[in-house]
């Protein structure tokens, strides 16, 4: 089977509830690369490249994805959500964002927005987690910063204040 690596492709894509076109690219364009340089939706990190780290975590269909392993073409027809969907531009941020601001689970940033968003999924299918349920969760994301006890704080606290009301 031959390939054309000069093919292009547009497509569009669901994210945040608005539709974005991608346009002219290439097929074997990342998630991520699409989201940052592309759609100029910056807030999703690429750390590792190898789905190790986390930090390019978003919702796709509500379940958390490494968009750095996830060809962006792939992400058609899906709902996705980024960082950047958590709060409006110009309105309050997320109770979750809230709590990782005022237990100051994030240092440098780097792995804030797939730590969000990770707790963002697992908050709606866990509303009230132990901190061992937590770590556990958090487990496929790396934080060099900050040890993880604030960001455990942080979403302790989110679940606290939101019971059984996460969404």
């Amino acid at each position: 089977m031959e390939i054309d690596l000069k093919e292009r492709v547009s497509y569009t894509l669901q994210i945040n509830d608005r539709t974005y076109a991608v346009e002219d690219v290439e097929p074997r364009l990342l998630l991520a690369d699409v989201l940052r340089d592309f759609l100029g939706l910056t807030g999703t990190h690429l750390g590792c490249e190898h789905g190790a780290c986390g930090a390019c975590t978003v919702l796709a269909d509500g379940r958390p994805i490494r968009s750095c392993l996830t060809l962006g073409v792939g992400a058609k027809g899906l709902a996705l959500q980024t960082v950047e969907g958590l709060a409006p531009n110009d309105g309050p941020l997320s109770r979750l964002q809230d709590a990782f601001w005022e237990e100051h689970g994030l240092q440098c940033g780097f792995c804030t927005s797939g730590m969000l968003m990770t707790a963002t999924f697992f908050l709606r299918e866990h509303p009230k987690p132990s901190r061992k349920e937590i770590r556990e969760a958090l487990s496929g994301n790396l934080c060099r910063c900050t040890g993880y006890q604030n960001i455990v704080n942080a979403i302790e606290r989110s679940a606290q204040d939101l019971g059984e009301n996460y969404s």
